[in-house]
């Protein structure tokens, strides 16, 4: 059963939305806030305009088994229907989606949208905890650098996320690493960083689904499944 299935599987589909790029589009001018609930970048690719809705509540926390997102439904929604590195359903995983998608972005020409940069900030949030030591390893850390309030609302199953400032990530994240998803994905730093402020949140809310550590060994096993489908996958389409 997978934790963070409902959220990577929804990232998945708006990366690959043709539509996407122009419905949402990267490298705009905006002002770094910091916000609450899903937020301005991670909203906008979660919950879709008024014309393309979709479907994620942060609430909601209703697992499903690792093989179960549609992953041939998602890989056939790349460009050309091309399903990069031959996946299919019953072996694929969440980080076969990642890969694939990023593949794709990245063996096509020019840049997606905002779902394809918050796919791209996935597996930047998913190394960084598994860095610093898994999820409780990373918890201690954000909250011995006094973002201990904003940690208790990401594990709360009732407060919205008290996201990071967008202006402090460079506290957590490596300045090469943001300046590498700007280039590779065409979007501005500012927006690299308010994803990044937006995301591990959420990614924190969705791998505490009973507003504890109960699941830390369940969560960074999937977190190590994940990187290692995704070091995988896009080694194979290099």
């Amino acid at each position: 059963m997978s934790l963070l299935g409902n959220l990577v599987s929804q990232v998945a589909r708006s990366a690959i939305d043709p539509e996407d790029a122009q419905s949402n589009p990267i490298n705009q001018r905006i002002t770094p806030r910091r916000t609450g609930g899903l937020g301005d970048i991670l909203g906008g690719v979660l919950t879709g305009s008024r014309n393309q809705p979709r479907d994620y509540n942060p609430q909601q926390y209703d697992r499903q088994p690792d093989n179960g997102f549609g992953l041939d439904d998602i890989l056939g929604g790349l460009v050309g229907g091309n399903k990069q590195g031959n996946a299919s359903t019953g072996s694929g995983g969440l980080g076969d989606i990642l890969g694939s998608v990023l593949g794709g972005q990245r063996n096509s020409s020019g840049f997606g949208g905002k779902g394809m940069l918050v796919a791209a900030l996935m597996p930047m949030v998913l190394s960084w905890i598994q860095r610093n030591g898994g999820l409780s390893g990373a918890l201690s850390k954000i909250t011995d650098m006094g973002y201990d309030n904003q940690a208790r609302s990401w594990m709360s199953n009732h407060e919205l996320n008290d996201n990071l400032n967008p202006n402090e990530v460079n506290r957590l994240f490596d300045e090469n690493e943001i300046q590498q998803v700007a280039a590779n994905t065409g979007a501005n730093d500012m927006e690299v960083r308010q994803g990044l402020a937006e995301l591990l949140p959420e990614v924190m809310n969705q791998l505490t689904p009973h507003g504890n550590l109960d699941n830390e060994t369940e969560a960074n096993q999937e977190i190590d499944q994940i990187i290692s489908q995704l070091s995988s996958r896009l080694g194979t389409l290099q």
